[in-house]
């Protein structure tokens, strides 16, 4: 195990997506509350979450007696149940935790989420469909959002960067996007990344990883 240790967190559903969560959470260190009404689910995670209750989520005071109201990290991980994703939401809202995640499995539920008091909202399935997406169409190795008009890629250089210092480029100020680190396929297998500066020089074969608006990426990464 991880000696990293952070914030403990709460964990309200405990499915595939929630389960996934809680235990790698754990592995790093981190002090985990997972919370289901399912007793089986409860009692097949038993000897691996050290603190796991059976609760119905969507009872107040259910959550109250459990504490929650005294943790700052809570994650609903309720996603085929939407009314009891909603309503669980809503009364983490009321309790006033001070950052609340939330799974959705539709944009609308997404919108929901926000509305009665999710601070951040994740939809793991569609995140991934369209990281994928992203990487089987185009260039790309990898593809990140990092907000919702943001993200981060990972590409080999265009051949129009080979060669020349990043600053002589002029690609940050031509095209909004900046070119965060690069990996050399000279320095063998074991090569790591490194920062990239604006006298970083790319050569064939290297891996980049740039950030920028998405419409700026995706124009970088249709370069020859």
């Amino acid at each position: 195990m991880a000696d990293r240790t952070t914030d403990p967190v709460v964990v309200i559903g405990l499915g595939r997506f929630g389960r996934a969560l809680a235990l790698q959470l754990t592995e790093q260190g981190t002090e985990v509350l997972g919370i289901d009404s399912n007793e089986k689910t409860v009692a097949a995670l038993a000897n691996q979450l050290g603190n796991i209750a059976v609760a119905d989520s969507t009872d107040i005071e259910a959550l109250r007696q459990l504490g929650v109201p005294d943790f700052r990290h809570v994650v609903c991980a309720i996603g085929s149940d939407i009314q009891a994703s909603i309503l669980t939401v809503g009364l983490l809202s009321d309790l006033g935790i001070p950052d609340i995640w939330a799974k959705a499995i539709s944009q609308q539920h997404r919108d929901i989420l926000a509305r009665v008091g999710a601070h951040h909202v994740v939809l793991p399935e569609h995140d991934m469909g369209e990281r994928l997406a992203h990487v089987l169409t185009g260039r790309l190795l990898d593809y990140v959002e990092l907000d919702d008009d943001f993200a981060m890629i990972k590409m080999k250089p265009p051949r129009d960067l080979v060669g020349i210092t990043l600053s002589e480029s002029g690609i940050q100020a031509q095209m909004n996007v900046t070119i965060v680190a690069v990996k050399r396929e000279a320095a063998g297998p074991g090569a790591r990344f490194e920062a990239a500066h604006g006298d970083t020089v790319l050569m064939y074969g290297d891996t980049i990883v740039a950030v920028g608006p998405v419409p700026n990426l995706e124009r970088f990464a249709e370069m020859e």
